[in-house]
């Protein structure tokens, strides 16, 4: 009798305990270095939790490993909610296809929300005479590897986007891999390298000025900040999307109760006109809300990425 009565007790305390999440400090770890997209989002969302919950959500940069360190981090917190994690799809999708020691899977993780999606926009250097994109497809196929392209390291979404890109042009780059966003877009500038898809924010005041050329847009929709540059798709590559997808995790087992209250109040910070405005001047699309959307996306991103990987036998090494 005494054990059927503890049951509910148990139930009960449990509900009081998600009921009152959070009462203490909560960290948010983000996979990048000070200016990084999950940064400067940590930064943007961590002070409206913590004005809402009236508890403080503390900002930790962990950069690493193409957010590996920050994603290992978050696998071994303990299940409470205490630990967040702001990732992209690097290191919940192409890490786990590409990197044979990475040890933790989707399934290490409590997926809370989709934040947003970045898209990445294909930029030359202006000596290349193309352009168009037609232009500069039809230079590629004239010289095989004649043309090269940067990207931000083997395994980053720069390359794979221009992996998917080459193959539906049918056409061949010379890969030129750099460490990190900074060291492509600086050899763009110096003349390194001919091409590269590059984020929004990271590339807008140089195409703007004229020092690099936009040829077109990783995602399906025109991005306000650059409305003249067209999408692959409106340019034939039908159905061309690939964009990253900055996203909250925290480790397998969070209770379903706290995952529900923060994807709750993180709906409504990010429609906040304030919110959406910074986003907006970012380059930063804000992405469908909701758990099971993220943890679809989660999936299928890793569903891509794998299949291109077994196809060109890619390997972090």
């Amino acid at each position: 009798m005494a054990a059927a009565l503890s049951l509910p007790l148990l139930f009960c305390a449990a509900w009081a305990q998600d009921s009152a999440y959070p009462d203490r400090p909560v960290r948010m770890l983000a996979a990048s270095a000070a200016g990084g997209n999950p940064d400067v989002m940590a930064r943007l969302l961590s002070s409206r939790l913590s004005e809402v919950f009236n508890n403080p959500f503390v900002v930790e940069d962990v950069p690493g490993v193409g957010g590996v360190i920050a994603a290992n981090q978050t696998a071994a917190a303990p299940p409470d909610g205490y630990t967040l994690s702001l990732n992209d799809s690097g290191a919940l999708a192409i890490n786990i296809a590409m990197n044979p020691e990475v040890k933790y899977r989707l399934k290490d993780f409590t997926p809370i929300t989709a934040l947003a999606a970045l898209p990445t926009v294909l930029v030359i250097k202006p000596a290349v005479p193309a352009k168009t994109l037609a232009e500069f497809v039809a230079l590629a196929k004239s010289k095989p590897d004649g043309l090269s392209f940067g990207s931000a390291g083997i395994g980053s979404i720069h390359q794979l986007t221009m992996i998917i890109f080459e193959q539906q042009a049918g056409i061949q780059l010379l890969h030129v891999p750099y460490r990190g966003g900074t060291g492509l877009v600086n050899a763009l500038l110096t003349g390194e390298v001919d091409a590269g898809w590059s984020g929004i924010s990271n590339v807008l005041a140089l195409i703007q000025t004229g020092k690099l050329r936009a040829l077109c847009l990783s995602v399906l929709e025109r991005d306000a900040s650059l409305p003249d540059v067209p999408t692959c798709d409106e340019l034939g590559y039908k159905g061309f999307n690939v964009a990253t997808m900055l996203g909250l995790q925290s480790s397998a087992g969070v209770p379903p109760a706290i995952v529900a209250k923060l994807q709750s109040a993180i709906a409504r910070i990010l429609r906040e006109p304030a919110m959406a405005e910074r986003m907006k001047t970012l380059g930063i699309h804000m992405a469908e809300n909701g758990t099971a959307a993220y943890a679809q996306f989660m999936q299928e991103d890793l569903d891509r990425y794998t299949k291109v990987v077994g196809q060109f036998h890619l390997q972090i090494k």
